[in-house]
């Protein structure tokens, strides 16, 4: 029998490896923003086609290199950075393993432009899947401009999974996102097919975050800042009121590289409990300097996660702190001074207590005179006070004997009144709403428990498909038009899926760049935020791939889960009667759109078991 293990070829090596680095255009943009940032670059570009699938090119004034640095640099794992594994613990740069570069020019056509300052000419190289093509000296500025075109033209496969333009756009400006806020000091541009999305000059930290974000300022960011013996921690967090209900804008930087981080997200929110609801995420951009040595940063081929070698310290550190700055500004609940004119003021003199205590009495009896009078004539007044009170016991009495009887639920506070059955009343107290969650119906084979939320979700989901798919929803008009500011990456989604918003009842038009104007909004949306509504469907939209169906039913869903009455509103009798005539003429009554129960049934038999 042959040998079976051998070595597989360069280029197929290659590809592999890019599987590992390059997953989408947004992580070109990643890597070539890291090598940029390396140079010691002062202002950085980045120019896209396509969502970045006909071209990612990022433009730098840095050093830039030598025609043998040039060459050298699209080799596997070819680098400046680490010369030994000693080196690996003290990395502070960007990129140091070699491999994006090698791995892009494996599943790409790429172009380097080059030049250092002490050099008369640049260097000029083409490569096509890991071929060098062409190398010559041109004319060029000092730095370096890599670009990037027909990503994955050679692996079919890849392409196809690539989610749709304004969503791997949104990866993209992520990636932008992060590298602005950690640099500052650089200016930096960001064109997508000619138009220019991000023009960021040099600013100091807080400037760069609301230049990015246009509901952030100064007044709503708290700063937060301290230096310890293990990490110094600077950045910012914002108030409670710029909470969300969606992640994205939650930062931690580590030596300027931005991490993903469970525990350390977990020491933030955890300082805000009691301030937001467990549903919304604050907002913060948290930078930490660490000596490289406590920290390993190559547990992950994209270096977004990484270890602390005293994580339980670092997670103390960063909670302090945070709660500290909520604390310094008054974000945390306070009580207020006494005021006189609203609460009663204890110092009275006792001779004065006695006055009021008589005057309030004399007045109390003078009230229940006059009631007597009122109810039972003048000559109850003549009798006297035993007699009077025998008189009103009496009366309670009586008139408790003719009441109906009262009865009260296990776990249920209130009391319902149980009048003489008549045949319109009946059918009244057969449907109730049970702690203003559950509607509670009689059947003939036993109880019917519906889950309000889940079946409002439902019939609101199957009106909303109605709509897109058939027949638009009538938009009910603003009073006043509401300006919506969104940022780059949800702008264009929003611009993706327009049509379907528009279909559903809202009436929005474009207005200037990043901002869109509200005249209307579905008849079900008149109790909610309609700024909060638009986000969370770009929100759940990020993760379609585009497809009409899968369109049509991420709008609709979470159109249906904004808009659908919550647990804990109370409804009218006739409201609970409409719910459940509504749900079961849906399809598919049963379910909510996320799969949720929206009733229960419960037999006479299961009653009888449960006593």
């Amino acid at each position: 029998m042959s040998d079976i293990i051998k070595l597989l070829p360069d280029h197929v090596a290659n590809q592999i490896a890019a599987g590992e680095v390059i997953q989408r255009p947004a992580s070109v943009v990643k890597e070539l923003l890291d090598n940029a940032i390396d140079a010691q670059s002062t202002e950085i570009k980045l120019i896209l086609r396509d969502a970045g699938k006909a071209l990612v090119q990022v433009i730098d004034n840095g050093m830039g290199m030598s025609p043998t640095d040039a060459r050298m640099c699209w080799e596997r794992h070819a680098t400046s950075k680490i010369s030994s594994s000693e080196d690996i613990f003290k990395i502070k740069t960007m990129g140091f393993r070699g491999e994006a570069l090698a791995s892009m020019a494996s599943v790409a056509h790429v172009e380097l432009k080059t030049k250092r300052e002490e050099d008369s000419l640049g260097t000029l190289i083409l490569i096509e899947g890991s071929e060098v093509k062409k190398q010559e000296n041109i004319a060029a500025s000092v730095g370096t401009s890599i670009a990037v075109k027909n990503l994955f033209f050679n692996v079919p496969a890849r392409r196809n999974f690539l989610k749709s333009n304004p969503v791997e756009l949104r990866h993209i400006i992520d990636e932008f996102t992060r590298a602005a806020l950690a640099n500052p000091q650089i200016a930096f541009s960001l064109w997508h097919n000619d138009d220019e999305s991000f023009n960021l000059k040099k600013a100091n930290q807080l400037q760069r975050i609301c230049d990015i974000y246009a509901d952030k300022n100064k007044d709503n960011l708290l700063p937060c800042e301290e230096e310890t013996s293990i990490i110094n921690v600077s950045g910012f967090i914002g108030k409670p009121e710029l909470a969300k209900k969606m992640r994205g804008e939650q930062f931690f930087f580590v030596n300027k590289r931005f991490i993903k981080d469970a525990y350390l997200n977990h020491a933030v929110t955890s300082s805000f409990e009691g301030m937001i609801s467990k549903e919304q995420y604050p907002f913060y951009c948290i930078f930490i300097e660490i000596n490289p040595a406590q920290i390993d940063i190559n547990i992950h081929p994209t270096k977004t996660e990484l270890k602390f070698e005293d994580e339980k310290n670092v997670y103390q550190i960063i909670r302090a702190i945070t709660r500290k700055a909520l604390g310094d500004f008054h974000v945390a609940p306070k009580i207020n001074e006494f005021d006189d004119n609203q609460f009663m003021n204890f110092q009275i003199k006792q001779s004065d207590y006695g006055n009021m205590a008589s005057q309030q009495n004399s007045q109390k009896d003078a009230t229940i005179r006059e009631e007597r009078n009122y109810s039972r004539g003048s000559d109850f007044v003549k009798k006297d006070n035993n007699q009077d009170w025998k008189q009103i016991y009496e009366i309670a009495r009586s008139e408790k004997s003719s009441r109906p009887q009262l009865f009260e639920l296990p776990g249920i506070t209130s009391k319902i009144e149980m009048p003489e059955p008549e045949p319109e009343t009946a059918v009244a107290q057969s449907i109730f709403q049970l702690h203003h969650a559950y509607i509670v119906s009689q059947v003939k084979s036993g109880l019917m428990l519906i889950d309000q939320q889940a079946a409002h979700e439902r019939i609101l989901y199957e009106k909303n498909l109605y709509a897109l798919q058939k027949n638009p929803a009538v938009s009910q008009q603003k009073l006043f038009p509401k300006a919506v500011h969104l940022n780059a990456g949800d702008e264009s989604i929003l611009l993706e899926i327009l049509p379907e918003i528009r279909a559903l009842g809202f009436d929005i038009n474009e207005f200037g760049k990043n901002t869109f104007v509200l005249n209307g909004v579905p008849a079900e949306l008149n109790h909610v935020n309609e700024e909060q509504v638009l986000q969370e469907l770009i929100e759940n939209y990020k993760n379609t791939r585009g497809a009409q169906n899968n369109k049509h039913e991420s709008v609709a869903r979470s159109l249906a889960k904004q808009a659908a009455v919550k647990a804990g509103n109370r409804l009218s009798l006739e409201e609970m009667n409409q719910l459940i005539d509504e749900l079961f003429a849906c399809k598919e009554p049963t379910y909510s759109p996320d799969g949720k129960p929206c009733l229960k049934m419960l037999s006479l038999e299961d009653v009888k078991k449960l006593f």
